[in-house]
């Protein structure tokens, strides 16, 4: 079964989770694409979606669901993303489209965060098989990467990438990522960084992944 089969397998899973007459939380990649394009099917049952990115934005409005900002609503049901890993604990690298900012935001308003994933994206450890972006203030750069060359990571600047906040990516190799929670806690006092793509702070409280033999659900 190809990968995009699979991770549409995970998108139509995740439905099940959607409330009528609630506002959705959706994320946004490759996977969430995929979920996009389900909950048009569910438009008239639902009173709308708070985006964590504006080509996500985008595409909710081409399905017809209308698009609420994060200001504008107190809470969220339930959040929807992807993921770039995800560990046994539900923990997470993301920020692979470089959205890692405000999908922090939105997971942070939404009571229930499911993440919609295919196999390959299952890990024991963060940091095995994907590099770690770090968002971070353009004037902060080199100063950034100096610090995370400290901790053992090695930064590489993305190129040509300017996140919806005006920020730049560095993406950071040979980071084995043994506790998330920490780690997340201390790149995110580096001065400078906006955030970084480590989702151990508020991890997923349910992974569907998508498989050869179906979507599997992880509670």
């Amino acid at each position: 079964m190809d990968q995009l089969t699979m991770k549409k397998q995970a998108a139509q899973a995740a439905l099940q989770y959607v409330k009528p007459d609630t506002i959705v939380g959706v994320g946004s990649g490759s996977t969430v694409n995929c979920f996009i394009e389900a909950l048009g099917t569910m438009r008239n049952q639902i009173k709308g979606a708070v985006a964590a990115s504006k080509n996500s934005e985008a595409l909710l409005r081409e399905q017809g669901i209308e698009v609420f900002s994060a200001n504008d609503v107190s809470g969220l049901d339930i959040y929807v993303d992807g993921a770039d890993e995800v560990n046994p604990q539900k923990m997470m690298i993301k920020g692979g489209g470089a959205a890692l900012t405000r999908e922090k935001i939105v997971a942070a308003l939404a009571k229930k965060f499911i993440c919609i994933v295919d196999t390959s994206k299952q890990v024991d450890v963060l940091g095995s098989t994907f590099a770690l972006p770090v968002e971070v203030i353009p004037m902060a750069r080199s100063q950034v990467a100096r610090k995370l060359v400290a901790l053992g990571g090695s930064p590489e600047y993305r190129e040509g990438v300017v996140t919806d906040n005006g920020n730049v990516i560095l993406d950071v190799s040979h980071f084995k990522i043994m506790n998330p929670v920490e780690m997340e806690k201390e790149l995110n006092n580096v001065a400078g960084v906006v955030t970084n793509g480590i989702f151990a702070l508020r991890p997923a409280d349910i992974i569907i992944v998508g498989t050869p033999d179906g979507a599997k659900i992880i509670e």
